[in-house]
């Protein structure tokens, strides 16, 4: 079982018409990574490995730059628990 959760919004400095542009190919990179993942309207939510995450979350700043970004500012959010964490223990009943 995945031992962590980290949700990370992505705030890249770009001009409004660009913004969901820049966030897309950061959700792409997380698609193309094959960690379960979740898109929100504020956040992602993946699941796995905390060190797999912490290098996505690394990466998500790359590609932000890369994208045309003059910086990036990022919100993470991680829960960790040696024995395994899911993000399906925290929504399943509201579905």
């Amino acid at each position: 079982m995945a031992n962590a959760n980290v949700g990370l919004q992505v705030l890249p400095s770009v001009a409004d018409e660009y913004v969901y542009g820049v966030v897309d190919q950061v959700i792409q990179m997380i698609q193309d990574s094959g960690v379960k993942y979740e898109v929100g309207p504020l956040e992602t939510t993946m699941e796995g490995d905390l060190d797999e995450l912490m290098e996505i979350v690394k990466e998500a700043q790359k590609v932000c730059i890369q994208a045309g970004a003059g910086n990036v500012m990022s919100v993470v959010k991680i829960q960790y628990r040696p024995e395994g964490v899911s993000m399906d223990e925290k929504v399943a009943k509201h579905r």
